[in-house]
């Protein structure tokens, strides 16, 4: 079943991306050679008008082949102006960059589409109703009782768990004034949480307010209407992008260990964790996954589709293209780079089988 999982899923969101840079070039009028899901030796293909549309070996990947994309000799000599309009060399900068960038795109939308109907269908939300308090806490000082309901705090409702713990996470020695329904009736307490010093996903420390409770569990379906799901599905996407670059960033910097880079197996392993905890979790992890597809491709490393990007600002800075030696040296950098990248993350995987250390 993950193997299952994991292929399906790189194998969809694989097809969009390389689906946004095959419609954009032919939208441009670029003659597009090959449309491949997989790299290396073809396993089947068949040619359809100008483009062969293929299926090879290794599923890890994809590619779109535009005429004059690798190769000046593909585009014959000046004289056949058909096949130099087609060329996707010798397009504006604007117009290739846009075929660069529908891949990435393409991505990214795919994500906000998933959440939108996640939103739609409605999303399984904890209520803030108190499950358990912690002896010695500003919660138990404060007479907070199993079963309790959070309806307000500091006259702000309180809709479920998530709301709850923003406000008392940044209320950090703070007094907060909490309407609580108990029984039938509703009661005011006062309960000032206390700083603690938590580490955050990426391993900082930081300090919140906390007031030690915990959720009784009791969750409801939250459905949004047409409206609040769009600008929801775009803001959750923006919020896991960015997460994402923070994220690239901090394991430059060291802040995040090395070890934590996964590769294939890891996300077999996770698409399995998903897939069999239903289809919400698969669907909201197919969303991040192709998120993080999306913006590693915008990274300026020769070979992705971000270091084609800086390629053409710098043939637009200069006003004419790019050696193709320089290009190819760039490109094969860029190569090294990503099997290194690869090589290690595989590496982690083995490492995390044998050893028997938990999927994150």
């Amino acid at each position: 079943m993950s193997i299952l999982s994991a292929l399906l899923l790189f194998g969809f969101l694989i097809f969009i991306h390389e689906l946004g840079h095959f419609i954009f070039a032919k939208i441009s009028g670029v003659k597009v050679l090959k449309f491949s899901l997989g790299f290396g030796p073809k396993v089947i293909g068949k040619k359809i008008g100008e483009t062969e549309y293929l299926i090879s070996a290794v599923p890890l990947g994809g590619y779109v082949k535009m005429l004059g994309q690798e190769d000046v000799g593909e585009v014959q000599e000046e004289s056949d102006s058909s096949e130099r309009d087609r060329s996707f060399r010798y397009q504006p900068a604007l117009k290739k960059a846009s075929i660069i960038f529908a891949g990435p795109i393409f991505n990214l939308l795919t994500a906000v589409v998933i959440f939108f109907f996640i939103f739609i269908i409605g999303v399984p939300t904890l209520l803030p109703a108190v499950g358990e308090v912690m002896p010695d806490t500003p919660a138990a000082k404060a007479m907070l009782s199993k079963g309790d309901r959070i309806l307000e705090i500091d006259g702000k409702p309180v809709r479920h768990w998530a709301e709850m713990t923003e406000i008392i996470y940044g209320s950090a020695n703070k007094p907060l004034a909490l309407k609580v329904q108990r029984d039938s009736g509703t009661v005011t307490i006062h309960i000032t949480p206390e700083s603690k010093k938590v580490k955050d996903i990426f391993g900082e420390e930081k300090e919140i307010g906390l007031i030690g409770v915990k959720p009784s569990g009791e969750t409801v379906k939250i459905k949004e209407n047409l409206p609040n799901s769009i600008k929801n599905a775009f803001l959750r996407t923006w919020e896991i992008s960015e997460l994402t670059i923070i994220g690239i960033i901090k394991l430059i910097q060291r802040i995040i260990p090395a070890d934590t880079i996964g590769g294939p197996i890891l996300i077999f392993q996770l698409a399995e964790k998903q897939a069999s905890t239903g289809p919400l979790n698969f669907f909201t992890f197919a969303a991040v996954i192709s998120i993080n597809l999306g913006v590693l491709n915008l990274l300026p490393i020769p070979i992705l589709d971000g270091g084609h990007l800086l390629f053409l600002g710098i043939e637009s800075i200069r006003k004419k293209p790019m050696s193709e030696r320089t290009i190819m040296i760039a490109q094969r950098i860029g190569l090294a780079l990503i099997i290194t990248l690869m090589a290690f993350a595989m590496y982690n995987d083995i490492f995390r089988l044998i050893s028997g250390k938990p999927i994150p």
